[in-house]
């Protein structure tokens, strides 16, 4: 006489199918020493039931006017605890894989993302993996992992779209870098990196539609400006011209 699933939450709530034979006029369901919150006589081969709180491994037994079944196992599993997820952010369209930590994800069956939920892999009982969902609108949302022993939040996750450069301020400066250029755009605020013909500038994050930057040394002549987060990249085509110094 099978059950399923044969494991819940500890807090009670788990529906279950307990099949057999003669299982006509049940009177009572079992779980250890505790009445099955409800149960319901489907069939002379099947029951169903709801579980009372618990903890531990407990038998589950069926009774009818016949007697008493043989017991089945069932486990009871505490809530997950999710302790890190990285990374934090990707692209609005998904696909990116995320690592998530934690205890008592052993038996993990989805991963939501705000609305949009994804099945995970199950590493370990201590981490999963899972590839994002694609995202509703670019912003954070909540990251809630589902388990035999329930649901937990806690986490967020952070949606970037891609980044669109549409100024260059100013549009030059000399070949020996160190010009302060502001940078405008939009989805800028999860910049990553700016590079001034493939090489790299230091930049500061000024909101998400402003970035400031200082050029690195650069040859004569305009420059492809590319900023990139983790949704993409744009580029500013020839957007920055060096100027060589004057020679006598």
């Amino acid at each position: 006489m099978p059950i399923s699933p044969n494991q819940g939450s500890t807090g009670g709530g788990t529906p279950v199918t307990i099949t057999g034979t003669n299982l006509s006029g049940t009177t009572a369901v079992t779980f250890g020493t505790k009445p099955a919150t409800s149960f319901s006589n489907v069939s002379p081969t099947q029951v169903t039931a709801v579980s009372p709180s618990g903890a531990g491994s407990v038998g589950v037994t069926v009774t009818t006017p016949g007697g008493t079944s043989n017991p089945l196992s069932f486990f009871y599993v505490g809530a997950p605890f999710k302790s890190s997820l990285g990374p934090t952010s990707g692209p609005l369209a998904g696909g990116n894989t995320v690592t998530i930590n934690g205890v008592g994800l052993a038996t993990a069956t989805s991963v939501s993302f705000g609305a949009n939920t994804a099945t995970p892999t199950v590493v370990s009982d201590t981490q999963l993996t899972v590839a994002v969902p694609a995202g509703v609108a670019a912003g954070s949302v909540g990251v809630s992992v589902t388990t035999a022993g329930g649901t937990n939040n806690g986490l967020s996750y952070t949606y970037v779209d891609v980044p669109t450069v549409t100024s260059v301020t100013p549009t030059s400066g000399p070949t020996s870098g160190g010009t302060g250029v502001t940078i405008t755009g939009t989805n800028l605020g999860t910049t990553g990196s700016v590079t001034f013909d493939g090489n790299p500038a230091p930049f500061t994050l000024v909101n998400s539609t402003t970035v400031s930057a200082v050029t690195p040394p650069g040859t004569a002549g305009a420059v492809d400006v590319i900023v990139t987060n983790p949704a993409g990249s744009d580029t500013a085509a020839g957007a920055f011209t060096y100027v060589a110094p004057p020679g006598i």
